[in-house]
């Protein structure tokens, strides 16, 4: 990678969301050096970037990084946004999950201390857990049950945002955090367990969609382009330091809706198969205040759902592995 005075560090590069936000950056000419461990990161997902010379891959645990790997560089900001993030992973890896988004957020942040770095924390809107205040502000502190199958993101998360918090504090360091919403789109993992991947699933294997619960749950759901487009913002903007701010969509759905709308987009009916909830814990409503989103960065989610499905449809039909 050739070495510019303005380099991006970005953990999770080979993820859903972490090679789209490289993308854009490589695009407005940064250089980023991106770090996945491939748990559960696709080499695929940033194959057309290996020849870049304004990218450098680095296979490596975020826990595990060091200063020796990175010193020859001069890194002006940080993105944390590896962290396993699947309802599946939740009991396959969980103490990876754990690992990443704590012991891994400490470590970057010390790395960002060195470097007077800004640092921007992929949080989520798990943190919330099963709200009691509907929609979700950022000054809502969350109902989180700290031993529950999903804690293992949910907790991990929030002692992320702590520890952000406590840099923050303490050594005066630029950080902002970032809480996601439901984002879905190309490059997702087809098996990952969401619902937008598992309808899609059973679609192209015209198998029944499987709901869980009675369906009447809802959630907000974001197309990736529009999200990267908000962490581009919040991680290049001046003046966001210290701040929280949610990401996403803002127009909320339930399952049986949304497996309506993709009825309608393939034109044809769905059978649908109806199953118990996987975890008691799991959030009947999710929809997030993006009051700031919209006051500090100007922030619009632009692609309506539909669209957004179709194109996230079209890739799957086309993608062979």
């Amino acid at each position: 990678m050739r070495e510019t005075k303005t380099t991006i560090l970005v953990t999770g590069a080979a993820g859903f969301i972490g090679s789209h936000l490289i993308d854009v950056l490589i695009t407005k000419g940064f250089s980023v050096i991106g770090v996945d461990n491939l748990v559960t990161g696709r080499l695929v997902n940033i194959k057309h970037l290996m020849n870049s010379s304004r990218f450098l891959f680095i296979k490596e645990r975020v826990e595990d990084l060091t200063l020796d790997q990175l010193e020859k560089y001069e890194i002006k900001a940080i993105a944390h946004l590896a962290s396993p993030a699947s309802p599946v992973d939740f009991e396959r890896i969980p103490e990876a999950i754990i690992s990443v988004n704590t012991i891994g957020t400490h470590q970057l942040l010390k790395i960002a201390n060195e470097f007077s770095a800004r640092f921007l924390f992929a949080s989520t809107s798990e943190v919330y857990g099963d709200p009691l205040i509907h929609p979700q502000p950022e000054s809502y502190w969350g109902n989180v049950n700290p031993q529950g199958s999903r804690s293992v993101y949910d907790e991990a998360k929030r002692l992320g945002e702590t520890y952000v918090a406590l840099y923050r504090r303490k050594y005066h360091l630029d950080t902002r955090i970032v809480r996601i919403f439901n984002t879905y789109g190309p490059r997702m993992r087809l098996n990952d367990g969401r619902v937008v991947t598992n309808f899609i699933q059973a679609i192209l294997e015209n198998k029944p969609l499987s709901i869980y619960g009675d369906g009447k749950q809802t959630r907000s759901f974001c197309y990736v382009d529009d999200l990267v487009k908000g962490l581009i913002k919040m991680l290049l903007q001046d003046g966001l330091d210290g701040e929280t701010i949610n990401l996403g969509n803002d127009e909320e759905i339930s399952i049986n809706a949304l497996a309506a709308t993709l009825e309608t987009i393939v034109n044809q009916k769905l059978e649908r198969r109806y199953l118990p909830l996987l975890h008691k814990d799991d959030p009947k409503r999710r929809r997030p205040v993006l009051t700031k989103a919209k006051r500090l960065l100007n922030y619009r989610p632009r692609v309506d759902l539909i669209e957004g499905l179709e194109k996230t449809l079209r890739y799957f039909k086309k993608r062979n592995d």
